[in-house]
């Protein structure tokens, strides 16, 4: 399978180093700014992001938080050579971060990190897709709970007589025996 990764870093030279460094393995889109990669997100089933950190406008972490309505399961890795460690930090711990490289970055590394962000991708997908799954068996149970018990509560308010065992029967089959 091949893999959609979205790139975002407002420096050209490094967009065109990542995209080399990826495009011969993974469809690679681009983005120079967090706004287009937004944009893009709408258009393109990305599995993974790698974001600078610090660009005009809007912070990689900034793009991150944005990007979780969109594309939830996506994982990102966040590029960066000095930032807010508070928010680093904050972001690692919230899950909304997988990992972070600084620059200059080693490219072995780096792929060796994205091979694992894809192989997270791949596992975060089958739990949520287990998920749904669950959720439709859990409402389908429910349905049959519900149609056997309006069916049990039928069947008991069924008057005794139909049930075929009246008392009044009894003595007319010991009258014939007699």
């Amino acid at each position: 399978m091949t893999y959609k990764i979205m790139i975002v870093d407002d420096e050209p030279a490094n967009l065109r180093v990542l995209e080399r460094l990826f495009r011969p393995d993974y469809q690679v889109v681009t983005a120079p700014s967090g706004a287009e990669a937004l944009a893009l997100l709408e258009q393109h089933d990305v599995a993974l992001l790698i974001s600078d950190q610090r660009m005009p406008a809007m912070t990689g972490i900034e793009l991150m938080m944005k990007t979780v309505p969109i594309r939830p399961q996506m994982v990102k890795i966040l590029l960066t050579g000095y930032t807010d460690v508070g928010a680093l930090i904050e972001a690692l711990n919230s899950g909304l971060v997988y990992r972070y490289l600084t620059k200059p970055w080693n490219n072995d590394d780096l792929k060796l990190t994205v091979s694992r962000a894809l192989e997270h991708y791949e596992m975060m997908k089958a739990k949520h897709l287990l998920g749904m799954e669950n959720e439709r068996l859990r409402a389908r149970l429910q349905e049959i709970s519900e149609l056997a018990s309006i069916e049990l509560n039928r069947e008991s308010a069924v008057p005794e007589k139909e049930i075929g065992t009246s008392t009044s029967q009894e003595p007319e089959v010991y009258e014939l025996l007699g």
